[in-house]
């Protein structure tokens, strides 16, 4: 039962607190990790595709068996101590690879500065949760790109690890949120990244894949339960989901345009250069500021939800054993 307890209070925690900027993050620490192996150890392999292949795949296997060994050893360690002790660290550990709070503290920011008007304040609200060029959006761009955002990283901010610490606890949460942060920091299709990080952005679709359309079904529900069109959220995730580069991406996106009844993807700046991305759903409207909210509201549902259901299946299943 101490899996379940943990889960259960590390969600609350990162519902009220979210992920206060003093405390340490293991993200921070894996990011760390990753530039230091970018600096030494990809330096000593060829500068050839095969090179930084194998060197890709180096990264991609090291991190999360170091992660694992880490937090699975500091787990053990504090059960020796008192079961108590690694109560609590599962807790702490829950709770820094949810990041429900600190996803929608951060897009409300961005809806609070376009209500105010001010779009220079709201692209840099919006730079502080995407990967894209802001400065060429304008209002209804910003919008949009911050409900993605929303939508996107419910699955791998929220429903992901959700699942994996309600299987094996913090350590495998943890895993996974070492696969997500080498994918955000080298599993891009750029020149420097192209064969580098192309191990990474492998094992982050394998690791998302299950997730990500768990994640689009509690949000479909989710936009029922919120007073949104959930018949027309699942009708857009079966037609939509699969036409985003990602595949996993476009399953949560989908829905979430379907269920307020936008048009999200389309053309987006990175890097300096254009990509024109598979639109998802129907422009019925435009992307308003307050669909942000909205998006947040099911956001919350969804995971409120899916801990839920989640919850009950250990239980039951700890209950028979």
């Amino acid at each position: 039962m101490l899996i379940l307890y943990a889960v259960l209070a590390g969600f609350a925690l990162d519902l009220l607190f979210g992920d206060p900027a003093w405390l340490p993050h293991p993200v921070v620490i894996m990011g760390k990790y990753i530039s230091w192996f970018e600096r030494t150890v990809r330096a000593r392999f060829p500068q050839t595709p095969a090179g930084e292949r194998r060197c890709g795949a180096l990264l991609a296997i090291s991190l999360p068996l170091l992660t694992l060994a880490l937090t699975w050893g500091a787990c053990l360690l504090a059960r020796r101590v008192h079961p108590c002790a690694e109560l609590a660290l599962q807790i702490f550990w829950c709770a820094q690879a949810l990041a429900s709070k600190g996803l929608a503290s951060e897009s409300r920011r961005v809806f609070e500065a376009l209500r105010s008007g001010d779009l220079a304040r709201a692209q840099k609200a919006v730079a502080r949760i995407v990967g894209r060029d802001v400065e060429r959006l304008d209002a209804e761009g910003v919008a949009k790109a911050a409900v993605e955002t929303v939508a996107e990283n419910f699955s791998d901010g929220v429903a992901a690890p959700l699942l994996c610490m309600m299987l094996f606890g913090a350590p495998l949460a943890l895993v996974y949120k070492s696969i997500n942060t080498m994918d955000s920091m080298v599993g891009y299709k750029s020149e420097k990244y192209l064969w580098f990080g192309r191990a990474a952005a492998k094992l982050d679709d394998a690791a998302n894949y299950l997730p990500s359309r768990v994640a689009a079904l509690f949000w479909i529900f989710a936009a029922g339960l919120t007073g949104h069109d959930a018949k027309r959220a699942f009708a857009i995730w079966r037609r939509d989901a699969r036409k985003h580069a990602s595949p996993n991406s476009g399953q949560t996106e989908s829905a979430c345009a379907g269920a307020l009844g936008v048009q999200l993807g389309g053309e987006a700046w990175y890097f300096g250069k254009r990509y024109e991305k598979a639109t998802l759903g129907d422009a019925l409207r435009s992307c308003e500021p307050e669909d942000i909210l909205r998006a947040n509201r099911m956001m919350y549902c969804a995971g409120i939800l899916l801990l839920l259901v989640c919850a009950a299946i250990r239980f039951g299943i700890v209950r028979m054993l």
